[in-house]
């Protein structure tokens, strides 16, 4: 069960005093989970990287069909994201559920080895995302229980932060390989499969598997607990400050689109060469990681839902500066823009989820947020890729900004109005 608005008035009182007294340290479980997704991360990256434009140029496939594929890559994972976190809340041990995930995306790297054609490669892919949506939700509930209470966001930050290393090497190997040898795709996939077996062995062997909800009996007399965890109940997710992060999340989504949409009108404006494009990836990349901690540390003393919809604003931004012009300056920008949003929102949800989640729901939880932000999008890519089509990139850049510009203060009303009544820890 929910607690009562005035406990949680005065846990939000309490944690904002602790938060400034209690010194931070990051937990060696965080530190190896963020090490297990920085090499998970170079594994997938430097795929993604290549993708839009094998898709687009390789391929000719439209900017529709693009836009579909984009939504897809988020959608497919979705469908399995709930069903992970309660697998993972009932079992009550993450881990394995966790290592399932991780597996079939190393699974999907052998596939792609093998793969001709874009349907193959769809399956692929396919496969990957829904490793993905089977892993995400368990890991990060793995983080909250080895976390401190006071410095959640930040520690979720720290682990963003060393992913994010990934997400900038990987896109860095593929540019690396194709220099080397131009064209040759199936050696970017040898070099992904190769990541992604070093990620699955440093999490089988470095990370615990711990128990999320433990007997605190059991816990006094140095035993591990043998009390099996609480069913989570869905219809508690959608009550009170969760159903609301829910909701504000879900529709925030609506205008969030691909990123492979942004560096593609800086690549048509800029008339960059394609072989620079995986660089785009990496320099969005550098922002994230420099401002993972920062903003996990602004959220965890101020407001952790304040510092998730205030992050939509430089995503907007990032698309006036793609969709404004083709300057150097324009294209850091919209970089710089990019990183920050990611660096303001994907850890500090998590961290809001998994802090407002019923009692062993922790990974139920986080796993509803992750799957109403990937369906919002799937809806998002696609239907910009409709714009582009009809609009123009510019046109269709500017009226997504202009779109989320009003949605932005109707989330912050949703999450962070005051009320007569004492509020929630929404704003913890």
């Amino acid at each position: 069960m929910y607690l009562s608005l005035s406990d949680w008035t005065s846990r939000k009182a309490s944690g904002a005093d602790r938060a400034k007294t209690v010194a931070f340290k990051a937990s060696p479980t965080v530190i190896a989970l963020g090490i297990v997704s920085m090499l998970t991360d170079i594994s997938s990256e430097s795929v993604a990287a290549v993708l839009p434009l094998y898709i687009t140029g390789a391929l000719g496939l439209s900017m529709v069909a693009y836009g579909f594929f984009e939504g897809m890559n988020q959608s497919i994972s979705s469908v399995v994201r709930i069903a992970a976190g309660y697998a993972a809340d009932r079992s009550n041990k993450p881990k394995p559920i966790a290592v399932a995930g991780y597996g079939l995306s190393m699974a999907a790297r052998v596939g792609l080895l093998f793969a001709t054609g874009f349907g193959g490669i769809l399956a692929v892919i396919g496969l990957d995302r829904i490793g993905k949506g089977i892993r995400t939700a368990p890991r990060d509930a793995m983080i909250q229980q080895a976390s401190q209470p006071e410095h959640l966001a930040r520690s979720f930050g720290v682990h963003r932060l060393l992913d994010t290393v990934g997400a900038t090497l990987g896109p860095l190997l593929a540019f690396v390989v194709l220099m080397l040898v131009p064209g040759d795709y199936r050696m970017v996939f040898v070099v992904s499969l190769a990541a992604a077996v070093l990620g699955l062995a440093v999490l089988a062997l470095l990370v615990p598997n711990r128990k999320l909800v433990q007997d605190e009996f059991a816990e006094d007399r140095g035993e591990e607990s043998s009390r099996s965890a609480p069913r989570p109940k869905f219809r508690e997710l959608v009550r009170g400050p969760l159903g609301k992060v829910l909701l504000a999340a879900g529709f925030l989504g609506l205008l969030t689109i691909g990123d492979g949409f942004v560096y593609l009108a800086l690549m048509e404006h800029g008339q960059l060469d394609a072989m620079w494009f995986p660089l785009l990836f990496v320099g969005a990349n550098l922002f994230f990681l420099s401002f993972a901690v920062p903003l996990g540390r602004i959220a965890d003393k101020t407001s952790r839902a304040g510092v998730f919809v205030l992050g939509h604003l430089a995503l907007a931004l990032a698309y006036v500066c793609a969709g404004a012009g083709g300057s150097l300056l324009f294209l850091i920008c919209a970089l710089a823009l990019l990183g920050t949003f990611y660096a303001a929102t994907d850890g500090v949800l998590a961290a809001l989820a998994g802090q407002l989640a019923p009692h062993g729901a922790t990974s139920t939880a986080i796993g509803a947020a992750q799957t109403v932000v990937a369906v919002a999008r799937l809806f998002a890519s696609t239907g910009f890729g409709v714009l582009w089509i009809f609009l123009g990139s510019t046109n269709a850049m500017l009226i997504a900004a202009a779109l989320l510009l009003l949605l932005v203060p109707v989330a912050w009303r949703l999450l962070l109005s005051k009320r007569k009544e004492p509020e929630s820890t929404l704003t913890s």
